[in-house]
């Protein structure tokens, strides 16, 4: 088998995996969620009412399993294969999720789901981004590009706190995605450390302490966006969605990655975002019509 092969061979059976894993987390998390107190946004206390769930102990195991399983990926991926494949976790999500309230799957969910992974996967593909992406470049100012992803997150917070229902949701759903974006580009880094400098190169870089600073805080900001959802699949989709995008946009701005800006590339690429939206869209409105149903039948 040739090395690209084999590469292939490793990469993408380990990202099925780590999104499955993901899948299952956030299933089990969101559920877990609601069975404590509502707290603030960012407030660690809903992490100490979690702890004494053990159910949602458990899915922590899931998360770093799933993470391991990413960061093998990513080590032997390119980031447009793996980042794609990640997605599917929006539809193992909701399987799970459905699965664990013993309901059927909603069609109109699995179909926003779908439409969100088949957009962001054209649109990655037909990007198409290029280079090796192990370190940051020489000339790469990560400034602009780092002020601009604080901005949002600060700005998507602050929105969390303002507004109530699906706009809360959809913040803490954004900000989360774009931690969890910058996370992954820098696991990549991370990863390609050990993969040729051995085990102790990591921690020599100030990349493996940036993931251990941020990845705590878009964990959770997850919670805080599960908690307060009452469907995972809006949530999780806006999430999946956005991650993917800012690792691409930190692999061409800080690690010297390219992408594809041909005319023809350029027009799929805004067809494959303008289904990404419409999933997205499809998703949220149908889980606020069923939150409505519920509740009335409830009531």
């Amino acid at each position: 088998m040739s090395s690209t092969g084999t590469m292939l061979g490793v990469a993408v059976p380990a990202a099925v995996l780590g999104a499955a894993g993901f899948g299952l987390a956030s299933a089990v998390q969101q559920r877990a969620t609601k069975q404590v107190p509502t707290s603030r946004t960012l407030d660690p206390r809903l992490l100490w009412d979690l702890v004494r769930k053990p159910i949602w102990v458990l899915s922590i195991g899931t998360v770093l399993a799933g993470l391991a399983l990413q960061m093998v990926a990513l080590a032997f991926g390119p980031l447009v294969l793996v980042q794609p494949l990640l997605v599917t976790s929006v539809l193992f999500g909701a399987v799970f999720a459905a699965g664990m309230a013993h309901r059927k799957l909603d069609r109109v969910l699995v179909l926003g789901a779908l439409a969100v992974m088949a957009g962001l996967a054209v649109f990655l593909l037909l990007a198409r981004p290029a280079g090796e992406g192990t370190g940051f470049t020489a000339s790469a100012d990560v400034r602009p590009l780092a002020v601009l992803l604080a901005v949002v997150v600060v700005g998507c917070v602050l929105a969390a706190n303002r507004f109530p229902g699906e706009v809360r949701v959809l913040s803490l759903a954004l900000a989360t995605g774009v931690l969890y974006g910058v996370t992954a580009g820098l696991i990549k880094v991370v990863a390609e450390q050990l993969r040729h400098g051995g085990i102790a190169e990591p921690f020599t870089q100030p990349s493996l302490y940036v993931v251990c600073a941020l990845g705590p805080v878009g964990f959770l900001l997850s919670q805080n966006t599960f908690q307060q959802g009452k469907f995972i699949s809006p949530a999780l989709a806006v999430i999946t969605a956005v991650d993917p995008l800012v690792g691409m946009a930190i692999g061409v701005s800080w690690l010297g990655e390219r992408i594809e800006t041909s005319p023809p590339a350029l027009v799929g690429q805004a067809f494959a975002a303008m289904a990404l939206l419409v999933g997205i869209w499809v998703l949220t409105h149908r889980g606020e019509h069923l939150r409505r149903v519920a509740e009335m039948r409830a009531g």
